[in-house]
């Protein structure tokens, strides 16, 4: 199995780079409306972009190591559909202006990527030290899939976010977004515009999935390279899939209780790593293989019975009026 040499963090790291700096631009200079077809394209082409990097990196560095990576970049994938949730709340929460809805993502999911790199490097850094650090994320990732299935079937309370309030409480805010500036001058005073807020609740957004989601990815590989570019490549698609699917997220409504069942799963499979080293070599392990089996299967599952859900839900609806 050959390992991840700096060349090729190098010309990934470039890649990634590269991509952000065109949604940037994209996004942030010319702020537009987002059609269905654009939306598409742009979906579609970055999931064909980590597919075929999946199979380059399998055929570079091995079957093991590119099963790791497909498990990983599922994982991420759906817990990025949920973020994704979260940030339709924030955007009909604030009336963003659909011209200006670009340019918020594409500054959300450029500090998520940062906080999950530091993360990463945290992770990586912790798991080398101390190998206890499996249990503790194993530990970790469980009680997240417990408080995920309990409140499955809450909205998201943007208003009372902590940093919300704080910023609402200490910065005068403008009534509109004022052409999308962050902050602008009123009357010969500078003040801030209601797009602060908004990028202030994604980024704290931000912070809370990224200490759920690095833990998760590590339970599938404790290759840092491999959490990185799954990481990087689910995120990266985000932007065009808010526009392609904010209509559908409603409908997937099993989407939590899926995604709680996959922590808890990839929790006990670091729980078990950690016993099978530091207790006993008798403790079994899970293999990627089988990982990226009940990852895919759950996520399958989730969204046919959502569908099918949402569709019995209509045409009872229908049939009562």
């Amino acid at each position: 199995m050959s390992e991840i040499g700096l060349a090729t963090w190098t010309v990934t790291v470039a890649l990634i780079v590269a991509l952000l700096a065109v949604d940037l631009v994209y996004g942030w200079v010319r702020p537009h409306h987002v059609g269905f077809r654009e939306a598409a394209a742009w979906s579609v082409f970055y999931v064909v972009l980590a597919l075929a990097f999946g199979a380059w990196f399998t055929w570079a560095h091995g079957a093991e190591r590119g099963t790791e990576y497909f498990a990983g970049y599922l994982v991420e994938k759906s817990l990025s559909v949920d973020n994704l949730f979260v940030f339709v709340v924030i955007m009909a929460t604030f009336a963003v202006p659909d011209h200006h809805q670009h340019k918020v993502l594409t500054f959300g999911i450029v500090l998520a990527l940062v906080m999950r790199a530091i993360f990463i490097a945290l992770g990586a850094a912790l798991i080398s030290l101390f190998s206890f650090m499996f249990l503790l994320f194993g530990l970790l990732l469980i009680y997240t899939a417990v408080q995920m299935h309990r409140h499955r079937d809450a909205e998201p309370d943007v208003e009372n976010n902590a940093v919300v309030r704080a910023a609402r409480r200490l910065l005068p805010v403008t009534d509109t977004f004022v052409d999308g500036k962050i902050v602008t001058r009123l009357d010969g005073r500078l003040v801030v515009t209601p797009m602060l807020i908004v990028l202030l609740a994604i980024g704290s957004v931000d912070l809370l999935f990224a200490l759920d989601s690095i833990p998760a990815v590590f339970g599938v590989t404790q290759e840092p390279y491999i959490v990185f570019v799954a990481n990087a490549f689910a995120l990266l698609g985000l932007r065009a899939l808010f526009f392609l699917v904010r209509g559908l997220l409603d409908r997937l409504v099993y989407l939590s209780a899926g995604l709680a069942l996959i922590l808890a799963f990839i929790g006990v499979k670091l729980i078990l790593h950690w016993a099978h080293v530091d207790v006993s070599a008798a403790v079994p392990e899970i293999p990627p293989p089988l990982s990226l089996g009940v990852i895919a299967i759950v996520l399958i599952v989730v969204t046919v019975a959502s569908l099918a859900r949402t569709r019995q839900d209509s045409a009872r609806e229908s049939a009562s009026r």
